[in-house]
């Protein structure tokens, strides 16, 4: 299981520093295509669709980092309220339904990503699909936070996250 955590820990910081990079380049494009539109009056017809892509694949990305540290929305106040044990169980139930979940939109994002190779996004002429497949890979990064989650609690007995940064 340690190895298994390991692995965890690296696939939660690629996430991490892949998310971070993408809302960098989504923040210097919206600041290119603010300037290109209101300072020199020739709007940028790429740099917003960029943007946009950048937006989604930053947030999924972002989703395992944030399950690994616990920011997620929880059921943390009920978890408390019950007695340890119940609350252990719920805790690993919601992570149960959280797997399904991401499990599902691994499956249903591939289905989109191979359907829409045709076509191409406005003003560029690359594949959309490269935008749609966030929803697949972020899922990837997702399912291996959330069972490492699982993993540590079922190691140490609590719900406490772990460290992103490690």
């Amino acid at each position: 299981m340690k190895l298994f955590l390991k692995f965890e820990a690296v696939t939660t910081g690629i996430a991490l520093r892949g998310a971070i990079m993408f809302l960098l380049i989504a923040t210097g494009l919206a600041l290119y295509q603010v300037t290109t539109r209101f300072v020199f009056g020739q709007p940028s017809t790429w740099s917003e669709v960029i943007t946009r892509s950048a937006m989604i694949w930053s947030v999924f990305l972002a989703v395992a980092p944030a399950f690994r540290e616990g920011t997620m929305i929880a059921v943390e106040i009920v978890q408390k309220m019950l007695p340890p044990r119940l609350g252990f169980a719920l805790y690993l139930v919601s992570m149960t339904m959280s797997l399904t979940f991401f499990g599902i939109l691994f499956w249903q994002g591939w289905a989109m990503t191979e359907r829409v190779v045709p076509q191409k996004l406005a003003a560029l002429e690359i594949s959309i699909a490269w935008v749609y497949a966030a929803l697949p890979v972020g899922s990837i990064f997702i399912l291996i936070a959330i069972l490492g989650c699982m993993v540590r609690a079922m190691e140490t007995g609590t719900i406490e996250p772990a460290d992103v940064s490690r």
